[in-house]
């Protein structure tokens, strides 16, 4: 397993991350990413650790906080050879004080996430959404407080727009707070927005990607393609809504390609998918899941190899789209990319 720094810090995390997000499979939405048990998810862990994959990642969210119990089981006993990534500021309930990032809410979800975890630090602490309606300066005076008691080690962001981490960072900054180190984003071959953007300010400013559906939704597992229907046990049927919009056409286009690849190195498809995410700039680790152990195997598969220049370029092009404006002066006329030249751009 490779192992990289997370952001502009000193932890040193997998190339392949663990998401226990399958763990539980309380609600309609968890339900239908998964229902690993304590016992089942002792033995992924098992799977992942002899594998080198020493992170794992949840949230409070996940199946109604089954999840973090779950993987606090999973780890009993071991909880010195693992790395623990939880989430809040989500609504967990319809009370006022079920939802935000304010610091009774986040001293309260702290403390919550500790005890289903059965540890008394998590590794890296994530806002899971941009609290609009809370100062910055209280969020971050919060989570240093957090840092300074033992509780936090390391901050991260999830989810939030280019403009929301900037002035989170700059606040930090001026602060003399702890900055967040990692972003935790969704970006995948059919997902690529990341680039316009947060890729850049990433670079710039230390702040390492942890990467959340790197198969698109479920849409680059090798399962789907044109002129066929959706599989049977596809969590599609229940879940498309909830994810990422994904044009069909694009779709079939990057599949064809990964088809291609898949058969010039021996590879699977999302084998191809995961290791393509590996090699853009600024991303320091790839959450992978998985329902059981055979699918856990093989994205462990993604790793101890890499993809030729050529074979880059080929899904690099075909999974490009034109972004918005500002963005796409820089795409398109050399005047614009040679006062600020792209980033991780095909």
């Amino acid at each position: 397993m490779d192992y990289r720094r997370l952001g502009a810090s000193g932890l040193l995390v997998p190339a392949l991350s663990f998401g226990a997000g399958t763990f539980g499979g309380r609600g309609e939405l968890f339900e239908a990413w998964g229902d690993t048990d304590a016992q089942q998810a002792r033995r992924m862990v098992d799977v992942a650790l002899e594998a080198g994959v020493t992170m794992f990642d949840t949230a409070d969210v996940y199946s109604d906080g089954a999840s973090e119990e779950i993987l606090g089981q999973a780890i009993r006993g071991r909880r010195d050879r693992v790395l623990l990534s939880t989430k809040a500021g989500l609504p967990t309930g319809p009370g006022a004080s079920e939802a935000g990032s304010g610091r009774s809410r986040l001293i309260t979800a702290v403390d919550a996430a500790l005890r289903r975890l059965g540890t008394d630090y998590i590794d890296l602490f994530q806002l899971h959404a941009f609290d609009a309606a809370t100062p910055i300066e209280e969020v971050l005076d919060t989570l240093a407080d957090l840092v300074r008691a033992g509780k936090i080690r390391y901050l991260g962001a999830s989810n939030f727009a280019g403009w929301q981490l900037m002035k989170s960072l700059a606040a930090a900054d001026r602060g003399g707070h702890p900055r967040y180190v990692a972003h935790q984003v969704y970006y995948s071959l059919v997902g690529r927005d990341y680039e316009w953007e947060l890729m850049p300010l990433g670079r710039d400013q230390g702040v390492g990607a942890m990467v959340w559906s790197p198969l698109g939704w479920g849409r680059l597992t090798g399962k789907i393609r044109r002129g066929q229907p959706l599989p049977a046990g596809s969590r599609l049927h229940r879940t498309a809504e909830a994810g990422p919009p994904v044009d069909d056409e694009l779709l079939y286009d990057v599949v064809d390609v990964l088809d291609e690849l898949a058969a010039e190195t021996g590879k699977s498809v999302p084998q191809i998918a995961l290791n393509w995410l590996l090699s853009r700039p600024t991303v320091a680790t790839v959450i992978v899941g998985a329902r059981n152990e055979e699918q856990l195997r093989q994205n462990l598969g993604a790793v101890g190899w890499q993809l030729e220049p050529e074979q880059l370029a080929r899904l690099n092009k075909v999974s490009a789209v034109t972004p918005p404006y500002p963005y796409y002066p820089y795409y398109r006329l050399p005047d614009f990319a040679r006062v600020n030249p792209p980033i991780g751009v095909a």
